[in-house]
């Protein structure tokens, strides 16, 4: 598990991982540590056998409030103002080599085997909007207010963010977000389809609703996660058969059964053997 002093820090019960972005006197802004800090902690979620849900939220007064001012004063300079990539390479936490340490960073939470839920209060700019849009579900406050900025800057979003949020909102829509750097507050991102729900306390309902997905057979769980990432409507079909032939019939998909004909709660088992091959 992390150091208390990680800029990330997660702890998991009952197959839930609870992960906050910990830097709170700076909003949680990204720097290098941050990136490396949330790089490795979705390769460490991604080793956990018993992982069954994600919950990622950040400390103090907001979620994210994007890339750390450094980086900004960088771009005024004329300096890279990329992270570097010197002290950690992407073999050790995984992800596609050719991808920026902000991309891969994004993709390693959306491509965790299990849902990811986003709870969003305060601040979710540039890296930290686009960090938010990995998760599958996000679970926004009224007055989180949401944007990409950079296009005030002189540059595009780059974590990402200019493939999945079209997917969410639609391109029209993305395309006038970025922009004009507009923000948004929580009651207009459910309104667009940005946000999944609007609640006044995210993270109370964000773990309530893990909690709800850990309850679930957790072979079921990551075989529907895979399905809805298929990239193609007809790859999203062959995924749906996959996943019936691997969870029917399996020991949690009987127990599941079972528990539902005599009004009990499951008792799942994890690891390796229980989903048909």
């Amino acid at each position: 598990m992390s150091e208390p002093a990680a800029r990330v820090e997660w702890t998991m019960t009952g197959g839930i991982a609870d992960v906050r972005l910990n830097r709170p006197e700076k909003l949680n802004a990204l720097d290098d540590e941050m990136f490396t800090a949330l790089l490795r902690t979705a390769a460490e979620l991604r080793a956990a056998p018993d992982l069954r849900a994600v919950v990622l939220s950040g400390r103090g007064r907001g979620f994210c409030a994007g890339l750390d001012l450094n980086a900004f004063r960088a771009l005024a300079e004329g300096r890279d103002f990329r992270p570097a990539d010197s002290d950690v390479r992407a073999a050790e936490l995984g992800g596609d080599p050719e991808l920026t340490r902000g991309q891969r960073a994004v993709l390693g939470f959306r491509d965790l085997p299990v849902p990811v839920i986003a709870a969003v209060h305060g601040p979710a700019l540039g890296g930290g909007l686009q960090l938010a849009l990995a998760a599958h579900i996000r679970l926004v406050a009224p007055t989180a207010m949401l944007g990409l900025p950079e296009m005030g800057w002189g540059v595009v979003p780059d974590m990402a963010g200019t493939q999945l949020l079209p997917r969410l909102v639609g391109p029209d829509v993305a395309a006038e977000m970025i922009l004009t750097a507009r923000r948004v507050d929580g009651t207009e991102a459910a309104r667009i389809g940005l946000a999944t729900r609007v609640v006044d306390e995210p993270l109370a309902a964000a773990m309530e609703l893990a909690r709800t997905v850990a309850a679930r057979n957790p072979d079921a769980v990551r075989a529907l996660t895979t399905t809805l990432a298929a990239p193609s409507f007809a790859e999203g079909l062959a995924a749906e058969r996959a996943a019936l032939r691997t969870v029917t019939g399996a020991p949690n998909q009987r127990e599941a059964a079972a528990a539902a004909l005599e009004k009990r709660d499951p008792v799942f088992v994890t690891g390796a053997g229980n989903a048909r091959s």
